[in-house]
């Protein structure tokens, strides 16, 4: 594989509706476009990183940087036998997960569509839907957030997941469980809590919670097992799983009995299939964790949720829950059993909108070898 040009573009996209979460309210989403050409073939990636170090450490301004100073060059250097070479290749860089997924999701684009399959086949994909949920951020009270909640269960989804925070907790889940009666329904606390808080966990057991997402410490596994021990509901585990060894680790202390799966935050499609396939072998159920990615890092989510061990609903939303006008088309849309179609196409099986991306671009800069 020889890469002849890598373009970057940092845009910002506004969202339908402000998305609240234990570390601030998102009403744009700042995110890399790469477009790396190959052989002659053009792949696309998404940085998931953030305008903000609240999720991660990593932003749009540290991917940038990394980028561009390090990792193009880094990859411009020398032909590419495969897409899964590419963890190698940027071993020299500690850490920035984020920017290098998003170089190497352009890679398993281009790859995919040289052997003339979709990402999803190409990867050993097994599923032409994926079920998926939605995420719902903090509303302004309890009783929104059921009016939210219903709205989204009337629109198809089949399950629910609530943003929580020290004070908008129990009884924000009380009123989404009173909402959707029997159907599936989780709470994300993106790390807000502290082991200290096990008595407000031990409570949601009595709710028939699916799984309580990171709790505690987003760099943390050892705390999280002695939480788990106390409640009957799993905890998943999502910030503080960076790699396949950090998910063995979690496993075999019993911090979690679920893992969410990013492949922006272990580094890219590679890792984030070694960590399938880790706790496809222990038993361990996965899901795909969205982070407000537009159709093109979307597209990406959905070929990995095709996996035969993703057998939880993502958080792979509609198009039109987060953008009125995504940048590709087909845009993405739930079908009546909550599922969202799995690309066919060579690649990632949809076509960027140049008119679309443009009008959304902050800054650009070309790299050519």
């Amino acid at each position: 594989m020889n890469i002849e040009q890598i373009e970057l573009r940092h845009i910002r996209i506004s969202l339908v509706s402000p998305f609240e979460t234990s570390f601030g309210v998102t009403t744009d989403r700042e995110s890399i476009i790469a477009r790396v050409i190959a052989d002659g073939v053009t792949g696309w990636g998404e940085c998931v990183a953030d305008a903000a170090p609240g999720y991660s450490y990593e932003t749009v301004t540290t991917a940038w940087h990394v980028l561009c100073d390090y990792l193009i060059p880094a990859l411009l250097g020398a032909p590419l036998n495969h897409p899964r070479d590419t963890p190698a290749r940027f071993g020299f860089v500690r850490g920035h997960n984020m920017a290098k997924a998003t170089l190497e999701a352009a890679l398993w684009d281009i790859a995919a569509q040289q052997a003339g399959q979709s990402l999803a086949r190409y990867i050993g994909g097994v599923r032409e839907r994926v079920p998926v949920g939605v995420s719902i951020g903090i509303q302004p009270s309890s009783d929104r957030l059921a009016e939210v909640v219903s709205q989204y269960r009337q629109a198809g989804y089949g399950r629910i997941k609530i943003k929580i925070k020290p004070g908008r907790d129990l009884a924000d889940a009380r009123a989404a469980r009173r909402a959707v009666g029997d159907t599936p329904l989780m709470v994300d606390a993106n790390s807000a809590y502290t082991l200290a808080d096990a008595p407000l966990f031990q409570e949601m057991d009595e709710l028939g919670l699916l799984m309580i997402e990171q709790p505690l410490g987003y760099d943390d596994i050892y705390q999280h097992h002695k939480l788990q021990r106390q409640l009957r509901t799993p905890i998943c585990l999502d910030e503080s799983i960076h790699s396949a060894d950090d998910a063995r680790f979690a496993l075999e202390i019993g911090a979690c009995r679920i893992i969410n799966i990013k492949q922006g935050r272990v580094g890219g499609l590679t890792n984030a299939i070694a960590v399938h396939d880790l706790c496809r072998q222990a038993g361990a159920p996965v899901w795909c964790g969205g982070m407000l990615e537009t159709g093109i890092g979307r597209a990406l989510n959905v070929a990995l949720a095709s996996l035969p061990g993703f057998t939880l609903p993502g958080d792979l939303s509609a198009s039109n829950r987060y953008y009125q006008r995504d940048l590709i088309d087909p845009p993405f849309a739930l079908n009546p059993d909550s599922t969202l179609s799995v690309p066919d196409g060579p690649g990632l099986g949809v076509t960027v909108l140049q008119d679309r991306l443009d009008a959304v671009t902050l800054r650009r800069e070309t790299f050519r070898r």
